[in-house]
């Protein structure tokens, strides 16, 4: 199946729409086009980036391989409430978006809680084509478009809204991809995103580190690193968004044990695809793993909890209508007069 899924990537390129009933055929598309390929950017595999962190290979097998199971609906909790309030932001703004784009949309978490009122047009990407064809149905119009969320083969300033929810955490090349969807953005265009942050699944990290280092002496990485908040708004300033908001919410959720978090995670498509992981996990470490889990963090009814820090970002494409900030020394009134605001006159006294 993968080798299958990567001679359609190799014949039909970065182009390859997903047939859905839904979706828009790539024949009715503008002459202009919205889609391209890596020869009209310059862009090229190698030319990504330096940082390779994550196999990416791996992790579209796992995608593939968490949208082929029967029950694949019951793991997708995690991305259906972080959808939901990505599309909660995209509410607070009061405008309507003619052209969206969702990056690594998967099945349309974030558009099943969006309205046509708002989004007239949606473009849906994702590594993964098994996940594209689970895609959920919506009141608005959508393309899926199989591409890797590294490389967008979108036109620049072609979409009014960008939007990603959770892939995101398992790019190479963070600030190339931020750089990109800038690109695609029109003017006075809004990036509206969530990914896991630095601070996701801490309990499961220190159970198996600690496992580890009792039973065999050291240990390796099992949980993917992640981005710190205090990156996030530096690395959106970089890619040249302005008015940046940056912000941080936790969703916790309990489980009986270790390994139906383990368990769910895979079922998720969100298991740890780091290059220096490691494969095997000792039948005993995993059961010091659970003990500790349940000692440090359990709760009084047996179950264990799993945070996930999730980190929501808001950035805007520079325009001239867009309010700027006053000139440095054209301020009426300095900031130690500000204490003096709230003192009574003796015109207030009574």
């Amino acid at each position: 199946r993968v080798r299958h899924l990567e001679a359609l990537v190799v014949e039909h390129g970065l182009e390859t729409l997903v047939d859905l009933d839904f979706a828009f055929p790539l024949r009715h598309l503008p002459e202009s086009g919205i889609l391209l390929d890596s020869a009209e950017t310059g862009l090229t595999e190698s030319g990504r980036g330096t940082m390779n962190v994550f196999n990416r290979d791996m992790k579209k097998r796992q995608k593939n391989w968490s949208a082929s199971l029967q029950d694949r609906d019951q793991y997708d909790y995690l991305r259906d409430e972080v959808g939901s309030r990505v599309a909660d932001r995209v509410y607070d703004i009061a405008r309507t978006f003619p052209l969206a784009l969702d990056v690594g949309g998967g099945k349309s978490h974030i558009a099943e809680h969006l309205s046509k009122d708002v989004v007239e047009r949606l473009f849906l990407t994702d590594i993964s084509e098994k996940t594209l064809k689970r895609s959920r149905k919506t009141e608005i119009p959508t393309s899926c478009v199989l591409a890797d969320e590294e490389f967008l083969p979108f036109k620049e300033n072609t979409f009014d809204l960008v939007m990603s929810s959770l892939s995101l955490h398992w790019i190479n090349d963070l600030p190339g991809a931020l750089r990109q969807i800038h690109q695609v953005l029109k003017p006075d265009g809004v990036f509206i995103g969530a990914m896991a942050g630095g601070e996701t699944l801490y309990e499961l990290r220190c159970s198996l580190q600690m496992a580890e280092t009792e039973r065999e002496g050291g240990f390796s990485p099992h949980v993917s690193p992640y981005t710190a908040v205090t990156d996030l708004g530096n690395l959106l300033g970089q890619a040249g968004f302005n008015m940046l908001t940056v912000d941080v919410d936790e969703v916790q959720v309990h489980y009986p044990g270790i390994m139906e978090v383990m368990m769910d995670l895979q079922g998720m498509g969100e298991s740890n695809c780091a290059w220096n992981r490691r494969s095997l996990l000792h039948r005993d470490t995993l059961l010091a793993a659970a003990a500790i889990y349940k000692e440090m963090y359990g709760n009084e009814d047996g179950s264990v909890p799993a945070t996930f820090d999730i980190l929501y970002m808001i950035g805007w494409k520079p325009h001239e209508s867009q309010a700027k900030p006053a000139q440095r020394g054209s301020a009426t009134m300095s900031f130690g007069d500000l204490s003096k605001i709230s003192q009574p006159t003796s015109t207030d006294r009574p």
